[in-house]
């Protein structure tokens, strides 16, 4: 029910610089995300966990010629050490969101974020705290829509009474399969988009 509009295959970039083995090379990493922008993709997702940093600043980058014909998504919500780079577990605290958003917006080059998700529920932070940052946020300009990650129905209501999720994103595939029980139910009751991640069983499928 937002209005937000993208394409139905979306291009996930994590895999360009962090988790499925060695960091890909920069100037092709750039050519695909550009190629995926020829072929119709206009939704792309990071996170500032993604390398750190290094995955949300090699998008912002790749897709700085079509600001205004894409939708980015980044997601806030992990503790990252400073020097190290290691996630220290979960900090969704108000003040970390709206710092965490600074810096993203600085690393893609953008004015305003297209959906911001919390990337995993942080249990010492009540949901209601984590949307009203958020909805700050987008009343600033800084965020235009709000997605949740991995959230649970109960989470996503008591989020959504305070601040509209836009989305939900949520591993789905032949292999896993859990979001039909009660998960999508939800969401088309609640007008809210689903995203899942890792549609083709992180690559075994």
């Amino acid at each position: 029910n937002s209005n937000l509009e993208v394409s139905a295959i979306g291009l996930g970039c994590m895999g360009m610089s962090f988790g499925y083995g060695p960091t890909a090379d920069k100037q092709e990493m750039i050519s695909l995300i550009r190629s995926a922008v020829e072929r119709g993709v206009t939704f792309f997702d990071t996170a500032e966990v993604y390398g750190p940093y290094t995955n949300e600043e090699l998008v912002g980058e790749a897709l700085a010629p079509f600001r205004g014909k894409v939708a980015i998504a980044t997601k806030f919500g992990f503790d990252i050490d400073p020097v190290t780079g290691q996630q220290r577990g979960l900090d969704s605290r108000p003040e970390h969101i709206k710092h965490v958003v600074e810096a993203s917006l600085k690393r893609l080059n953008l004015d305003a974020i297209d959906v911001l998700y919390q990337h995993r529920v942080d249990d010492k932070v009540p949901i209601e705290d984590v949307a009203g940052a958020v909805k700050e946020l987008i009343q600033q300009g800084k965020v235009k829509h709000f997605g949740l990650s991995e959230a649970g129905v109960d989470t996503i209501r008591r989020a959504h009474a305070v601040q509209p999720v836009t989305a939900l994103q949520s591993e789905y595939s032949l292999w896993w399969r859990e979001p039909e029980e009660q998960l999508i139910p939800t969401l088309e009751e609640l007008g809210i988009g689903f995203v899942p991640f890792s549609p083709l069983g992180k690559g075994f499928l």
